[in-house]
């Protein structure tokens, strides 16, 4: 066999692998974000009340869940860089560990959320009247999110056994179940309780105490052994230091990043309701553009961990350069076929001109924005799955602080571009922080950063 074949057959597998990640994560992530879509649409049909008080609620939920996902990042890399290494004690060992400490960093936060409801919520700002559809939702969602810490984190370890597909199908049926359930629990259909909100919270905790259960079963069952206790005499604390070592940069960056969001919304509101609707629509439009993205970042992730520590930094690097070339092509096929529907797609959403022009335009600049989205979040996701995880922290603040935010207010008030500045500057942000992060990439620092030696 010629060396050409020999460097071409690892190749072909490792791009099958990354295929047989990227694949069920991608359809997982729909999945999820149908999930979100369907409870907005079954309590639609309830009270416009309902759909408020939710809204909130999820809103206080995904800042919860970014503390979740802590464990849950350092998790997948540290499972799967010693998987590649064939540490099969260590394995074990963050199994155990990240399970432990997420179910008790999920009870603490349930338990907050329950007690303190009515107050949170509140601070969130909504409305007196609305409140007690929020405590109701809250208290059950809320009260049970140490569910889907767990689910998260059992997702993360199958995920990082190259077994993506089992939480893709456990994916699917709770999103059945959920559906079902909101059918007969919110509008109190075949003889079942009108509940409106609160059975939309009592299907949500039944479907993730099946996802749990399930998760649970393939994992122990299907894929790794129940670790043993003598694994954890003395107790591994340096395996919590490494989680904490990967989560908390990563949690930070996302948190900064929702923060950025929130300020460039606040410029979006001074712009007046039509820039403001225009933006909402559009930031859930292009939310299509960039799935396949973060499946392909996620699925290389894994990839990529597996094989920094198996030591083959060669064949990583060329592994991430091919999926954002990947990424590239896809995101940038399906941004443009959106920007040219744009103005039919905002008709369909809005019947106010000004909102439709708007929107449509700024789906045009999302190309450009996009470009540099795909190669950020495959870069990241990469250089994190290397155990490269300050660098990506400290440079995406201060970049997303001073270009996006910053140039923001610049274009967008200051200069009077409006909706159209604010997605200029979105859209330097992205692709200075790729270019910045592939220069990184490319200088392969990250190869002496790894957890297994």
């Amino acid at each position: 066999m010629t060396q050409a074949k020999q460097t071409k057959r690892p190749r072909k597998i490792i791009r099958r692998q990354l295929f047989s990640l990227a694949s069920p994560i991608f359809i997982e992530t729909l999945l999820i974000m149908f999930t979100g879509a369907t409870d907005v649409f079954m309590l639609s049909r309830y009270s416009d009340e309902t759909v408020a008080a939710g809204g909130v609620v999820n809103q206080l939920l995904n800042l919860v869940f970014i503390l979740y996902g802590i464990t849950t990042l350092g998790t997948s890399v540290l499972c799967s860089q010693y998987l590649g290494a064939k540490q099969k004690k260590n394995v074990a060992q963050v199994i155990g560990i990240s399970l432990l400490v997420n179910l008790i960093m999920g009870g603490i936060v349930s338990v907050g959320l329950w007690v303190f409801a009515a107050p949170s919520l509140k601070l969130m700002g909504l409305d007196d009247n609305l409140v007690g559809y929020g405590v109701s939702y809250m208290t059950l969602v809320g009260g049970f999110s140490f569910l889907q810490s767990l689910a998260m984190t059992l997702s993360a370890i199958l995920r990082s056994h190259n077994k993506a597909y089992y939480p893709m199908f456990v994916t699917l049926l709770i999103n059945i179940i959920n559906v079902v359930g909101n059918y007969f629990l919110i509008f109190g259909n075949f003889g079942a309780p009108r509940l409106g909100i609160t059975g939309a919270g009592i299907s949500t905790v039944i479907s993730r105490t099946v996802a749990v259960i399930l998760l649970t079963y393939l994992l122990f069952r299907k894929v790794a052994p129940v670790p043993p206790l003598k694994y954890f005499k003395p107790f591994p604390w340096n395996k919590i230091k490494n989680l904490l070592l990967i989560g908390l940069p990563a949690a930070g960056e996302q948190v900064s990043y929702n923060l950025s969001q929130v300020v460039i919304t606040y410029l979006s509101v001074m712009m007046g309701n039509a820039a403001l609707t225009a933006r909402t629509y559009a930031m859930s439009i292009v939310m299509f553009s960039y799935v396949f993205s973060l499946a392909i970042g996620n699925g290389a992730a894994i990839a990529i961990g597996h094989l920094v520590g198996a030591e083959k930094g060669n064949a990583a690097f060329s592994l991430e350069k091919y999926s954002i070339r990947l990424a590239l092509w896809v995101t940038v096929f399906v941004s443009v076929l959106t920007a040219l529907a744009g103005t039919d797609i905002f008709k369909l959403l809005s019947s106010n001109p000004e909102v439709i022009r708007l929107g449509a335009m700024v789906l045009y600049i999302d190309v450009v924005l996009e470009i540099g989205r795909a190669v950020n979040i495959t870069s990241v996701d990469s250089l994190i799955a290397a155990g490269d995880v300050m660098y990506p922290f400290v440079t995406g603040i201060i970049v997303m602080w001073l270009v996006a935010t910053l140039l923001s207010y610049v274009l967008g008030i200051w200069w009077g571009w409006g909706l159209n500045g604010i997605w200029l500057a979105m859209a330097l942000d992205e692709n200075i922080r790729a270019v910045i992060f592939e220069r990184r990439w490319k200088s392969r620092k990250w190869m002496s950063k790894g957890f297994t030696r």
